[in-house]
């Protein structure tokens, strides 16, 4: 198993490293303690480690637009879908544009952004209550969002860069599912994915102003004029602020950057990548 650099210093539930085996290697992807124990979901965040992706997209490349051979991508598809018991068939993409756009996502939209064109764009979060669909999101540094319900049997996955964040995505899952499924945030068990780290996040004056009023979030950079940014406690914050208990929350100890040997970072390796990606299926009754 790959050695990983974790990060320290606040209360974690803490990510753990998976294997599972092919014929030509190991798939090595992370999962969530708290999730697992809901007994009504399966889910992963994936890494680099297991696919067939070749050069920069090497190996689990999940991203269908950046110019890697689709077919590699789809065999990486169908690799996960080992892991998860399911196809591709079975699996629903976004279309992530930084938005707070959220999909209630029905057994009609199967396939969709993997197998096939979407007929929707601008969706940066997929909810569902229909077993056996497993939602997708992409990251290469951005924070991946999940949600599981388990007393309304029912799920949400979300993408959140700064702009997802500034805009409160996870408020807007959260009020998403209680319009549509009557999730109460007290029941959710949530989990921030692996994702960029306030020692990696440098961002700009301007960036730093939207984030103005906000606790702990915004520090001095290591050069005039630039702030470090975290995005795990801003999210977090949302998180607390839309009703869900501190307790229920499980914060990442793995960043991208740090580690953008074992997992597709923006930042690290200034554009030229695949994505990694979030996985979250709602198990058959």
């Amino acid at each position: 198993m790959i050695a990983i650099k974790r990060k320290s210093g606040k209360i974690y539930n803490r990510i753990q490293q998976n294997v599972y085996p092919l014929p030509d290697g190991e798939l090595e992807y992370l999962t969530y303690p708290a999730l697992t124990q809901t007994n009504v979901v399966e889910h992963l965040f994936t890494t680099r480690t297991g696919g067939v992706s070749e050069g920069i997209f090497a190996a689990m490349n999940l991203s269908l637009n950046r110019g890697d051979d689709p077919e590699k991508v789809m065999e990486n598809y169908r690799r996960i879908g080992l892991v998860l018991s399911c196809t591709p068939e079975d699996m629903v993409g976004t279309d992530q544009t930084h938005t707070t756009n959220i999909r209630r996502v029905t057994a009609e939209d199967k396939g969709k952004r993997i197998l096939r064109p979407g007929d929707y764009h601008d969706i940066d979060g997929l909810i569902t209550d229909v077993p056996g669909i497993a939602l997708v999101t992409y990251y290469a540094d951005c924070v991946p969002l999940y949600f599981v319900d388990p007393v309304h049997r029912a799920i949400g996955l979300s993408h959140s860069g700064w702009k997802g964040t500034v805009n409160r995505m996870g408020l807007c899952t959260v009020q998403k599912m209680q319009e549509a499924f009557g999730t109460r945030p007290e029941d959710l068990i949530v989990a921030i994915g692996p994702s960029i780290c306030v020692d990696c996040y440098e961002v700009s004056e301007d960036v730093a102003e939207q984030f103005t009023g906000w606790k702990n979030v915004v520090f001095p950079g290591k050069k005039p004029g630039k702030y470090q940014l975290d995005l795990w406690e801003c999210n977090r914050q949302i998180l607390i602020e839309a009703g869900i208990p501190e307790e229920n929350i499980s914060v990442p100890d793995i960043c991208t950057c740090c580690n953008s040997e074992y997992l597709f970072s923006h930042r690290a390796s200034q554009g030229k990548r695949g994505n990694v990606a979030a996985f979250l299926k709602l198990k058959e009754v």
